[in-house]
């Protein structure tokens, strides 16, 4: 009786999953459905996405869905398709990552509808361009501050040095002073804390805590923490001068329900997570390459003007004439970009002679839309001389270029991560002299959520001039 049970019981979930995964409509998107209800190709995908993505659009064209975990992702490669995906109002952006907020932040699906606009707001005003003027003199101090910290010689990861001195830098900047790790101590119980959160956070958006033990642990921990910082920043913001107060305390009052702390999660994630990987790519492009690193070390050079490499002072006029510099940035971005963005469609749209349906999750990507040769001839290749053809004094990038999304919902801290980039790779390069132990890693094709991370060891030899 029990075989008959369970034979009809697999019997009926085959029949649901057909039900669910067949197309009924014939100008749907080639499918990528699996033979697992329910999951789909999720265990195929989930391997190396960012090459199933490649191989796909070869075997099925420029759109093409991909039935994974109960989801449909509906890819979209062409670049004529992408002003439809940033701008049309027939897709969502809140709706396409409101779950992901609630599993990596535990902040409710009506706070996050509720409060999400004003903190979008509040962000994009704050990190203005006309505003990092008054953030970027503190931030040089705490650059250089935590950069003396590794002393006059040494030798590590270059991530990970990249790391010491960014975490606590950028978190003064943001937070507050009272809110940065002070002491070495606290720094490497930070680092350890934020890279297993930041690690695991494309699966924590994904996958219940209860799978991923060791990663809630940090993320309590992290929100432990923010608990404590909002308290310093409740206390402390009444007494500030508007013009001098921090992110987190324009957090503070923006946001009126219990998630507080967990909205100053997500914004500290934000301000670390891509900015810190792209300054490593950065400077390990850099490195690999001698006649670029010569190239930008003689430009800082003749633009600091023979400063004290012990307190090194970087002004925003300054960055503006560090241009070389700017373009091996962005490059870099170009070449180590995220691996998908994504809408909620929420009304039939038609994209090529394809209409995707309500619910489907539209991806473009940006590594790969990065790849195309007609924008980016020989793609592969970390070629900073091809941002000349930027107008970066109008803000306007090159065509094609698509790592800070658009529309109404491009990245509203991309000022500010510009900008502390820019700095920090800057002050590491004139302060000390580098050489890389290791060949330049190639990037992890197991991620689709932020920079892409290295694959392998990337250590490196300084030496303070």
């Amino acid at each position: 009786m029990d075989f008959v049970i369970l034979t009809l019981s697999v019997f009926i979930l085959v029949i649901l999953g057909y039900l669910v995964f067949v197309d009924t409509n014939p100008n749907s998107p080639p499918c990528i459905r699996g033979w697992i209800p329910w999951f789909g190709a999720a265990f195929e995908f989930g391997k190396a996405p960012l090459e199933f993505i490649a191989q796909a659009r070869l075997k099925y064209g420029p759109v093409f869905t991909v039935f994974a975990a109960g989801k449909r992702l509906t890819f979209v490669t062409l670049h004529e398709d992408f002003h439809t995906f940033f701008m049309s109002k027939d897709v969502d952006f809140e709706q396409a990552v409101q779950e992901p907020v609630h599993n990596t932040a535990s902040i409710s699906k009506e706070s996050f509808y509720k409060f999400h606009p004003a903190c979008n707001s509040l962000i994009k005003g704050r990190l203005t361009q006309g505003n990092l003027s008054l953030l970027s003199s503190h931030l040089c101090e705490e650059f250089n501050y935590n950069l003396e910290l590794l002393g006059s010689k040494g030798s590590g990861g270059l991530s990970d040095l990249v790391r010491s001195v960014m975490y606590p830098a950028v978190m003064s900047n943001l937070l507050g002073k009272c809110n940065s790790p002070s002491c070495p101590a606290t720094v490497q119980e930070f680092k350890d804390k934020f890279r297993i959160y930041d690690e695991g956070f494309e699966y924590g958006s994904q996958l219940p805590d209860i799978f991923l033990r060791e990663w809630a642990k940090s993320k309590q921990w992290l929100l432990s923490l923010l608990d404590n910082m909002i308290i310093k920043a409740e206390g402390s913001s009444r007494s500030t001068e508007a013009g001098t107060k921090t992110l987190l305390q324009h957090l503070v009052t923006t946001i009126t329900d219990k998630f507080l702390p967990n909205y100053g999660l997500l914004m500290l994630w934000a301000s670390l997570a891509n900015a810190i990987p792209i300054a490593f790519w950065a400077l390990a492009f850099i490195l690999s390459n001698p006649s670029v690193h010569r190239k930008a070390v003689e430009q800082i050079t003749e633009v600091l003007k023979n400063q004290d490499t012990a307190q090194t002072g970087v002004t925003a006029a300054e960055l503006q004439k560090l241009s070389y510099l700017k373009w091996c940035i962005l490059e870099a971005i170009r070449l180590r970009a995220p691996g998908a963005i994504t809408r909620r469609v929420v009304r039939p749209i038609k994209i090529q002679n394809y209409t995707i349906p309500p619910g489907d999750l539209l991806m473009i990507s940006p590594f790969w839309a990065h790849r195309n040769p007609k924008y980016f001839p020989d793609p592969e290749d970390f070629k900073p001389e091809r941002w000349e053809k930027a107008d970066l004094v109008k803000n306007v990038f090159l065509e094609g270029f698509v790592a800070f999304g658009g529309g109404r919902n491009q990245c509203p801290g991309r000022w500010y991560a510009l900008m502390e980039i820019h700095m920090i790779v800057t002050l590491i390069l004139y302060k000390y002299e580098l050489t890389l132990l290791d060949p330049l890693p190639k990037p992890s094709t197991l991620h689709l959520v932020g920079t892409q991370q290295p694959a392998g060891p990337c250590r490196v030899q300084y030496k303070h001039r």
